[in-house]
Order: structure tokens, then C-alpha cells, then sequence
């Protein structure tokens, strides 16, 4: 029971990184300094083995888990360039560095 409310809440974030390639990593998590720190120790995505995370550059809060997937998904299709005019925009909601 405990999981079905967890997985309900909106505490999920769907944030984007900037790697050491200029490329851009886009996940979820309900915790976001715990996340980047974990693809920065390699316990985090693969895609983080021949890369390094810079920096978080990117944040939309207020997901629960099933719509931050969706949006998670949406983002991905987007072209770089695309996604450098989304972390320029209002709905960034980055607060400090991670």
C-alpha cells in the first residue's frame, strides 16, 4: 500500500545534465542531489561510463512517477537544440548547483 502512494505523490522531477561531451542527459528522480551525485560515482546510468556530468541545467518539478516518465520520453525526442531553448525557458525551475 505504502508503494502505491509513493508512486502517486508528485514529488518527481524530470531534469536534464549537461555531460563533459556537451551532450545533454535527460532522467527522473524524486531526489535530485542524490541523483547527480550517483551518476558522478558511476552508480548511475550507463550513459554516464564514458562521459561525466557537469551539471544539472535543467529541472521541471511537480511529476508523479507515471507523468514524469511521459514527460521524460517527450524531451528525449527533442533535438539539442531544442532542448537548449527549453533550459533557457520559464519552467526551469533549477535552484542552486548540484
Amino acid at each position: 500500500m505504502r508503494q502505491a502512494l509513493t508512486s502517486n505523490a508528485t514529488n518527481w522531477t524530470v531534469y536534464i545534465i549537461l555531460c563533459s561531451d556537451n551532450s545533454l542527459y535527460t532522467g527522473i528522480t524524486n531526489n535530485l542531489p542524490r541523483r547527480f551525485s550517483q551518476h558522478g560515482s558511476a552508480k548511475g546510468a550507463k550513459y554516464f561510463r564514458g562521459r561525466q556530468p557537469i551539471k544539472v541545467v535543467y529541472a521541471e518539478d511537480g511529476y508523479n512517477r507515471s507523468t514524469g516518465s511521459k514527460r521524460e520520453f517527450a524531451i528525449k525526442q527533442l533535438k539539442h537544440a531544442e532542448k537548449m531553448l527549453l533550459i533557457q525557458s520559464v519552467t526551469n525551475n533549477i535552484e542552486g548547483d548540484f
